[in-house]
């Protein structure tokens, strides 16, 4: 999973990924394809 400080550029990479608000954190997450996670604060 990456940290990242600008989650857009994650979302944008694969049209399946979903942003997601847990615990105060923003998470980028894929079904379909697992590389794509990544994580902001």
């Amino acid at each position: 999973m990456k940290v990242r400080n600008s989650l857009k550029s994650a979302k944008t990479r694969d049209k399946n990924c979903v942003i997601v608000r847990r615990k105060g954190r923003v998470y980028v997450i894929n079904k379909r394809n697992p590389r794509f996670k990544a994580r902001q604060g």
